[in-house]
């Protein structure tokens, strides 16, 4: 009886422990938070795209050699960088791998190109965690693809 009482103890402690935890890991929720960012960048809407990020100071953006810490600055970045809808182009991603980390933490690989008059691509690393039930970018480290490659840019970010 002891023995009865202790396994049924500890399958209900177990089982809150679970439910303490929140959600499974989806991959595919990861993957909607890229499409929603293309769909945005496609309508030309870099504040809807940025909504996908961590809007805090802690957010860290890596490319070109360069760090850029905080939400608002990689934001401002994106802006100068794409002022007009010609220079943003069509965005799309490519080869994506969704790594688990944890039960709210995940690690992506992809690629990314912009169809424009003067098409570029690369690749990029993204960690996100799940926050309040929303999977948020905390690092971007995005690369790009040398004009000279002998292999032509590679997909999407």
């Amino acid at each position: 009886m002891r023995f009865f009482a202790l396994a049924l103890g500890s399958a209900i402690a177990c089982s809150g422990c679970v439910a303490a935890r929140g959600r499974a890991f989806e991959p595919d929720e990861i993957r909607a938070v890229l499409d929603r960012q293309a769909r945005a960048w496609n309508r030309g809407d870099i504040a809807a795209f940025m909504d996908s990020y961590d809007r805090s100071p802690r957010l860290t953006f890596s490319s070109s050699g360069k760090v850029t810490r905080g939400w608002q600055s990689t934001l401002d970045n994106y802006y100068l960088r794409y002022p007009t809808r010609e220079a943003m182009g069509r965005l799309t991603f490519s080869e994506l791998e969704v790594t688990k980390l944890g039960d709210d933490a995940a690690l992506v690989l992809g690629g990314w190109h912009l169809d424009r008059g003067d098409p570029v691509g690369g690749v990029f690393t993204l960690v996100l965690r799940r926050r309040a039930g929303r999977w948020l970018i905390i690092h971007d480290h995005t690369s790009r693809t040398p004009a000279d490659s002998s292999g032509g840019p590679r997909s999407s970010h």
